[in-house]
């Protein structure tokens, strides 16, 4: 589900923590964003951060607003995944499987009294932390927060900067520091430590939790809840008037399917109605083509209807592809789609090219620079 650039993993909380602990046993490196409302105000003037967001393996919804929002577009989330709730979930697998953890970030104090408080409930928890001094991301001394990870050897690490020098830090050095997953935590482990209290329980479920914050910090937070109260507000309405569905006058029965191919590449015809009910029917397929090894040339030149659903599988397909050093490229986008990705600002996000000859070119161009080899140009 795509809300405002931003495509979010359709995941209940039980769903994240099988998700998060298949990729602990992947043996690759990942980072994980629980994006709120003020997540999505901040990469909509932040194009380093709507990147990371649109990059990151994983991005959780940690706000009730978009799981209202999401059921305006007809593809409800299942629930909030707030960071808050995923990492006491994440303490409770670490200690069951010896997972190691490392708590990056906030007071010296706060990680101390946290860690206290979890070795009561868990006494052999496996678990370092590191406060490093309050300094710019740029001013850091990573050189020593990267040895001392490194030293560590977590399979989770927590990061307690704040959005979005959280977001911006792991995606510089997940893949230096080699830790399974990296999630920004926001003030989870103060929350831990029980110098920042959460609301009460019918207040998170109600999706009124930011009131309650807002009283325990109105002068730090009362501008930025009206700044992002504004915002939303105005991009879910444009977004709506974006998406809206027009009437067909037919109905549409083509299916995504695979129409040419060989060893590195395949081309597809997207279906003419590329919306959650298409995505839905032909799920298969859309598996198959992240999975299968090869380049993507997706063909969108006669698609007459997109979604936010839509748009957002081809945010996850083209980080399907990437995760093996594959490339999605968009074909011939037709003004409906061309629309639809102006307005989620998505139009830097993806490769496109007006044919395969062209498409090939760029892979190829890409590919050459890397010294890999180059694409066949014989289909099968």
């Amino acid at each position: 589900m795509a809300l405002l650039g931003i495509a979010f993993d359709n995941l209940t909380l039980g769903e994240t923590v099988n998700r998060i602990d298949a990729m602990i046993h992947s043996g690759r490196s990942h980072y994980v964003a629980t994006a709120n409302v003020d997540f999505l105000a901040v990469a909509r003037r932040d194009s380093e951060l709507r990147s990371i967001l649109l990059n990151a393996p994983l991005v959780l919804c940690d706000g009730t607003p978009l799981v209202w929002a999401s059921r305006v577009f007809g593809n409800a989330l299942p629930e909030r995944v707030a960071g808050a709730d995923v990492v006491p979930e994440l303490i409770r697998l670490a200690a069951e499987k010896n997972y190691r953890l490392f708590f990056l970030g906030t007071s010296d104090d706060a990680n101390k009294r946290a860690i206290a408080k979890l070795r009561e409930q868990y006494p052999n928890l496996l678990v370092t932390y590191y406060s490093p001094p309050f300094r710019s991301i740029h001013e850091m001394d990573n050189e020593e927060i990267i040895r001392r990870i490194r030293a560590a050897k977590p399979h989770l690490l927590l990061v307690a900067f704040g959005c979005p020098k959280a977001e911006k830090w792991m995606a510089m050095h997940h893949e230096e520091i080699k830790v399974p997953v990296s999630i920004g935590v926001g003030a989870t482990i103060d929350f831990l430590a029980g110098g920042v209290k959460r609301a009460p329980l019918w207040m998170q479920r109600g999706g009124v939790e930011w009131i309650y914050r807002l009283g325990q910090e109105p002068r730090r937070l009362f501008k930025r809840y009206a700044t992002d109260l504004c915002f939303f507000g105005g991009a879910i309405i444009q977004q709506c008037w974006s998406m809206k569905r027009r009437k067909r006058s037919r109905p549409s029965r083509r299916c995504t399917c695979t129409v040419q191919f060989n060893t590195t590449w395949q081309r597809v015809e997207a279906a003419l109605s590329l919306t959650k009910d298409s995505v839905e029917r032909d799920s298969a397929q859309w598996q198959e083509l992240g999975d299968a090894n090869r380049h993507v040339l997706l063909e969108l030149a006669e698609t007459e209807t997109v979604d936010s659903t839509g748009l957002a599988v081809l945010v996850h397909l083209k980080k399907q592809l990437q995760v093996s050093g594959r490339q999605l490229v968009l074909l011939s986008p037709s003004p409906v789609v061309w629309r639809a990705l102006r307005s989620m600002r998505l139009e830097n996000f993806f490769r496109v090219a007006s044919d395969a000859l062209q498409a090939r070119a760029l892979v190829n161009g890409e590919r050459r620079d890397s010294g890999l080899p180059q694409l066949s140009q014989q289909p099968v």
